[in-house]
C-alpha cells in the first residue's frame, strides 16, 4: 500500500489547531487546558470515520483516543501526541499561526501540534484503507507537566508497540533520561538576630549540603562510563528558600533539586545517594519522579521505522538518545516497546516557535508505511 498525505492538508489542520488555546493550567494558572482542542480533535476524527473515545479528566483536561480496527490479525500500533502547550510567547509563539515558506509559526507548532496534525491525518487515511492490525491514536493532556493524560492511557490501552511523535530532527530516539524531583530541608532555631547564643541558622546549615550536591554531580559522571546515547547523569539545585527577615535567625531552609537519571537507576538509588550527603542534618522528601526510556535497538518497531524512514529520507536515520523526558517512558513501562520520532523545527517553550512543514509531509509518509509494515 502506497499512500500519501498532502502538505496542504497538514498545513490547514495545523493552522487550525495552533489557533486553539491549549495552555497547560498546571504551568500557567488560568490556562485553557485541553478540553476545547480535545473536542475539536474528537469531532474531526469522527467526521473522518475514526472511532473515538473522549475521556474527560476533569478541570478542563481531556484525552482523545482514536481507533481504526484492523481487517485481519496483525499487530496493534499506538501513535501518541500531546494536546497541551506551555504558556504563550511572542507574536511567533502565540495563537495567530503564520505560514512562511516551509515553516509554520505559532505556539505548539513544533511542540507538538505539527505531529498531532499528522497523526490525525494518518488515522483518517488508514480508516479509508484498513490495515491488517489495529491503529490507535492517543492525543493526550498534560505532557508538559505531570503527564496525567498518557498515565491514564498506559493503564487502559494496550498495543504491541508505540511511536511518540515528539520532535527528534527525523532521527529515531530509543532512549532518554528520567528524573527525580526532591526536597532537602535543614532545621534551625528562630531567634532575634542579636542572640547568637539562642539562634541556629538553618540557611548556613544548608551550605555544606549544597557543596556536597555539586561534588556529587561531578562524581556521577566521573565514576561511571557515559551512556552511549545519553551521556552522564546529573544533579542540580533548582530552588531555595529560607528565613523570614534580616534580623531573625532562620529556623528552616529548603532546597528543591532535580536528579536526571539513566536507564538502570532507581528512585531508591537517588534517595540513598542524597541521604549520604545530607547525613542526619537534613530531611529528604521525594516529590515526583519519572523513569528513563530504554528501548532495545532490535525491537521490531525500531526496525520497521528505520527501514521506512530510510526509504523516504534517502538516508538512514540515526538511533539516538534525546535529553528531554517524554511520555514514551510511560508507554514503555506499561509493556509497549516505544520509540520517539518527529520533525525538525525550533523554539519549543521559546518566544519564536516553528515547525518544518516538509518534514511533517515526510513524517506522515513514514508513519503510514511503518504502520502498514508493522501491523501486517
Amino acid at each position: 500500500m502506497s499512500l500519501s498525505i498532502a502538505a496542504a492538508d497538514i498545513r490547514d489542520l495545523l493552522v487550525k489547531l495552533v489557533a486553539i488555546d491549549s495552555v497547560n493550567p498546571t504551568l500557567v494558572p488560568g490556562g485553557a487546558g485541553e478540553a476545547t482542542i480535545a473536542r475539536c480533535v474528537a469531532d474531526w476524527l469522527e467526521r473522518n470515520a475514526v472511532a473515538v473515545d473522549y475521556h474527560d479528566l476533569g478541570d478542563g483536561r481531556a484525552n482523545v483516543i482514536g481507533r481504526v480496527p484492523g481487517s485481519g490479525r496483525g499487530r496493534t500500533l499506538l501513535l501518541n501526541a500531546h494536546l497541551d502547550t506551555v504558556g504563550l510567547g511572542g507574536p511567533e509563539a502565540g495563537l495567530s499561526p503564520r505560514v512562511a515558506g516551509n515553516r509554520v509559526y505559532g505556539r505548539g507548532a513544533f511542540d507538538m501540534k505539527g505531529s498531532l496534525s499528522v497523526l490525525m491525518l494518518v488515522a483518517a487515511t488508514v480508516a479509508r484503507h484498513p490495515l491488517a492490525g489495529e491503529l490507535i491514536v492517543t492525543t493526550v493532556a498534560d505532557e508538559e507537566a505531570y503527564s496525567i493524560g498518557t498515565e491514564s492511557v498506559a493503564k487502559t490501552v494496550t498495543a504491541d508497540a508505540a511511536i511518540v511523535a515528539e520532535p527528534t530532527e527525523m532521527n529515531v530516539a530509543i532512549a532518554h533520561k528520567g528524573f527525580v524531583w526532591l526536597e532537602i530541608a535543614t532545621a534551625g532555631v528562630a531567634a532575634h538576630g542579636s542572640r547568637y547564643d539562642l539562634g541556629v541558622d538553618a540557611i548556613a546549615r544548608m551550605g555544606p549540603l549544597l557543596c556536597g550536591l555539586a561534588e556529587r554531580d561531578a562524581s556521577l559522571r566521573a565514576e561511571r562510563e557515559p551512556h552511549p546515547l545519553l551521556g552522564g547523569a546529573s544533579l542540580h539545585a533548582s530552588l531555595i528558600e529560607g528565613g523570614q527577615e534580616l534580623s531573625t535567625y532562620p529556623d528552616r531552609c529548603v532546597v528543591k533539586i532535580e536528579r536526571r537519571t539513566l536507564p538502570g537507576e532507581t528512585i531508591a538509588d537517588v534517595e540513598e545517594q542524597l541521604q549520604s550527603i545530607a547525613g542526619s542534618d537534613a530531611t529528604i522528601t521525594t516529590l515526583f519522579a519519572r523513569q528513563p526510556l530504554a528501548t532495545a535497538p532490535d525491537e521490531p518497531i525500531v526496525a520497521a521505522l528505520v527501514e521506512q524512514a530510510t526509504a523516504v529520507l534517502d538516508r538512514r536515520p540515526e538511533l539516538v538518545g534525546v535529553p528531554f523526558w517524554t511520555d514514551a517512558a510511560l508507554l514503555s513501562a506499561a509493556g509497549m516497546p516505544t520509540v520517539v520520532f518527529g520533525p525538525r523545527g525550533a523554539g519549543a517553550h521559546a518566544e519564536v516557535e516553528w515547525v518544518d512543514l516538509d518534514d511533517l509531509v515526510r513524517l506522515a509518509q513514514i508513519l503510514l508505511s511503518t504502520a502498514n509494515v508493522y501491523c501486517s
